[in-house]
């Protein structure tokens, strides 16, 4: 039977690691240590989990404004340190090499995305918004019964808006005569 260079160094790791425990040996410290270097000079900053907004709050830790670590907060009530699934693998979410970064927009009939500002791409969604807006906006009934609504906008929110952004966007979209209002999180 062939063992790799690979299973040799795991059995030989685990059995070096059982041999500690089993003499009474405490790694805890050195773990505990290791993950304290890891994250020695990182500033510190709490936030929400953007995942299914229950809202657990995580400590982002950020060196020269790049993330290093994401963890669960211990001092939240919500989650009391301990993260999901989801929630474990957000720093995989920030530093994922395919993650858009750029506005892409692909124009009716074309067969290429092409890169916009951010600022045309908001203009150009908030001209598209006004423009159905103003075609579909129903301010009365027939009988005189007032309404104050347009059905050809819909808004879907995200799990990864936290409740603040979700009022505001219900806010403007009840402001704006949407009824269609709803949020990915509840589906």
């Amino acid at each position: 039977m062939a063992v790799s260079r690979r299973e040799l160094l795991k059995a030989s790791a685990a059995t070096a690691l059982g041999g500690l425990l089993a003499m009474g040996c405490n790694v805890q410290p050195a773990q505990q240590r290791a993950q304290e270097l890891r994250i020695k000079d990182a500033k510190a900053v709490p936030s929400v989990c953007p995942y299914c907004a229950v809202g657990c709050g995580t400590v982002v830790h950020a060196i020269d404004g790049r993330i290093v670590n994401i963890e669960g907060d211990v001092r939240s009530p919500i989650n009391q340190g301990n993260l999901c699934p989801k929630g474990a693998a957000i720093y995989q979410l920030h530093v994922n090499p395919n993650r858009a970064t750029k506005v892409l927009h692909r124009a009716p009939g074309a067969t290429q995305w092409e890169v916009w500002d951010l600022n045309k791409a908001m203009d150009r969604v908030a001209e598209l918004v006004k423009k159905t807006r103003d075609e579909t906006f129903v301010e009365k009934t027939a009988d005189g019964r007032v309404l104050n609504q347009t059905l050809a906008i819909f808004s879907l929110g995200g799990a990864t808006m936290d409740n603040e952004w979700n009022h505001l966007q219900q806010k403007l979209m009840r402001g704006l005569g949407v009824v269609a209002i709803e949020n990915q999180a509840r589906i």
